[in-house]
């Protein structure tokens, strides 16, 4: 039997929503990729391990310098007490029994060598007798004034490398470094530098110990400490 012609529409439209079709999902195959989820990083391309990497301490010295730029008790003020215990506490806590890892001793951390100029060969002694060890403050600060007296009058209120040069700051190198270091530092303009063991700077210490009343200290270049 012929077919129709409505029959021949049916099938064009038919043929017509195949072809449609077929042309939606070839484009959205061709979109799909485009919508997948992306490959996550690897990120242990990017790892440390193996690498040879290094770590810089910061100077605990810098940063306690601006943050206290020196130590004053309440009732001992800028007097010569006051900048011996200010050093004291800077050198030990201030504990006249103690030793530290490189064989500096008491509450003002002496060296062996620097006792001897000063009198004291007995260590033990000395370790065990507060009385001793304020003398050998005193002796040591008197002996290394005579050694710079030239500097100090000739330094005392000018700047160096940003710090006003005083006496008691002085004094506080001299006791840090040994005088030879300060003379040096001083002559040189700042040039000439110190660090000791801990990275603490005669810099650090005439700023952290500048303003003191240090009249008290008379220079003598032959001073002892004896009981």
């Amino acid at each position: 039997m012929g077919t129709s012609f409505d029959g021949y529409l049916e099938i064009f439209y038919m043929i017509k929503k195949v072809l449609g079709l077929s042309i939606v999902l070839l484009v959205g195959g061709g979109l799909l990729p485009s919508f997948t989820t992306k490959k996550s990083t690897d990120f242990s391309a990017y790892s440390t391990s193996g690498l040879d990497l290094l770590y810089i301490a910061p100077n605990f010295n810098e940063i306690e310098e601006t943050t206290s730029d020196s130590f004053i008790s309440p009732n001992l003020g800028k007097s010569y007490i006051g900048f011996k215990e200010a050093v004291a506490f800077k050198e030990s806590r201030g504990d006249y029994g103690v030793i530290n890892q490189f064989g500096y001793l008491g509450k003002y951390q002496f060296g062996k060598g620097t006792l001897a100029l000063i009198g004291i060969r007995d260590t033990k002694k000395f370790l065990n007798s507060p009385e001793l060890q304020e003398k050998a403050f005193y002796a040591n600060s008197a002996r290394n004034k005579w050694v710079l007296r030239r500097d100090i009058k000739w330094f005392v209120g000018r700047r160096m490398n940003g710090v006003e040069v005083t006496e008691s700051g002085i004094l506080a190198a001299a006791h840090l470094a040994g005088p030879g270091a300060v003379k040096e530092y001083l002559r040189s303009g700042g040039v000439s530098g110190f660090e000791d063991a801990f990275g603490t700077t005669i810099r650090y210490y005439m700023k952290r110990f500048a303003g003191y009343d240090t009249s008290y200290v008379i220079a003598n270049r032959k001073a002892k400490a004896t009981l």
